[in-house]
């Protein structure tokens, strides 16, 4: 496994609304061309999360995701509403009785509305950043949810490490993280699993030491697995995970790699991230669509370096990346609302603000191009083609 080799990263972004092929293609069937270990994945086909006709379906959001129940006819779907009206109304513990019978017609026609609306969207691949201008948050719960991960964004921070793992560099990481947002790209993976599999990616390498050149994209496999059994509705099998390292390292290793993490991450997976941070912002002071694309930009592009950005806590980078979007989009920094909701002035934002600027000047000329790329789709706005500004206002 070459670490060092230049990599030559493909575009996903014609992939978008293909329907997925069948699981029962993959892995094996959908082999046609020699894989490159820790490069570029090949142009193989999309990872089915497809049912067959009459089962379950889902509806993907960033902040909820929703398993609703197909029924084959209209008929089988009265019983089902029917039942459904039933079992609500007892468990108020009044008898489901004929005077029932308006409250059961008013739920039927909220069910069927809502099932209708969900199977039209079911079929069109959303934007993650659709219900960031919704008001997901209660302004009620809000300051405590901050608090919250605020509290544990310090708990799940990785120390610095590369001195623990002397075969270990800062480009390897890069090209390794590079390489697994081309996996979570083609399996259409959540943004906040990627977020995810790098806290844990660096939490497990600030834990041990010594860690061999050859296991590391074993390291970034277990990671990205584990993230996208906590976070999907519909992760990728095992199997999957497996190819797309080429099978280098077998169910095996890669299972015994899953137990390591859990055990010395102490099962702890529920970590802050600044996507996390980013879309409770977002809630609170709302910007256009371009700009919550090109802030979560931003703040995916900071994954890649450990220098500067482990200095900073996620809160912090998802507060730079906000003004940094909104500043080249419209001319604006950091509102009073997030200012008071936060506690974050913009003096205290301003170092990490300048860093992220420096990273989103020179993305265009990093050798590895898996995020500029995602973030060149219609279904991002293509805001990796904007401009960055050639300077901030303080600069």
């Amino acid at each position: 496994m070459n670490f060092e080799a230049s990599a030559h990263h493909g575009d996903y972004s014609h992939k978008e609304n293909v329907p997925p092929s069948s699981k029962t293609d993959a892995p094996h069937a959908r082999r046609t061309r020699q894989r490159t270990v820790l490069g570029v994945l090949s142009e193989n086909e999309q990872h089915s999360r497809s049912r067959s006709e009459g089962s379950h379906f889902s509806v993907r959001s960033d902040s909820s995701q929703l398993n609703l129940v197909s029924c084959p006819s209209s008929s089988s779907f009265d019983v089902y509403v029917e039942e459904a009206c039933e079992v609500v109304l007892a468990a108020s513990g009044q008898e489901v009785a004929q005077s029932d019978a308006l409250q059961i017609e008013d739920m039927r026609l909220l069910l069927e509305l809502s099932s209708s609306s969900y199977q039209d969207a079911s079929g069109h691949s959303e934007p993650e950043s659709s219900l960031l201008s919704e008001g997901m948050f209660s302004m009620e719960y809000a300051k405590s949810i901050y608090q919250h991960l605020r509290e544990n964004e310090v708990k799940f921070r990785a120390k610095p490490y590369l001195q623990r793992h002397p075969e270990i560099t800062s480009d390897m990481r890069v090209i390794l993280v590079d390489w697994l947002v081309e996996v979570a790209q083609e399996y259409r993976l959540h943004s906040e699993t990627l977020h995810l599999a790098v806290n844990y990616l660096d939490r497990f390498l600030s834990c041990t030491a010594f860690m061999k050149r050859g296991k590391l994209q074993l390291v970034g496999t277990a990671a990205l697995l584990i993230a996208a059994k906590y976070e999907e509705i519909d992760p990728p099998d095992l199997n999957e995970f497996v190819y797309v390292t080429d099978n280098t390292y077998t169910k095996k290793q890669l299972v015994q790699m899953e137990y390591a993490f859990l055990k010395i991450l102490s099962f702890m997976m529920a970590a802050p991230t600044s996507n996390q941070f980013l879309r409770l912002y977002m809630s609170i002071s709302s910007v256009c669509v371009k700009t919550e694309n090109l802030a979560q930009y931003v703040a995916e592009l900071s994954l890649l370096e450990i220098d500067p950005f482990q200095r900073y806590t996620p809160s912090m980078v998802a507060a730079s990346a906000y003004c940094l979007a909104a500043y080249t989009v419209n001319q604006s920094l950091w509102p009073d609302s997030l200012k008071d909701f936060t506690g974050y002035t913009m003096a205290e934002i301003i170092p990490c603000l300048k860093d992220l600027h420096n990273l989103y000047m020179t993305a265009d000329d990093r050798p590895q191009q898996a995020i500029a790329n995602k973030y060149k789709s219609s279904k991002w706005c293509r805001v990796s083609l904007i401009t960055p500004p050639a300077a901030l206002p303080f600069q």
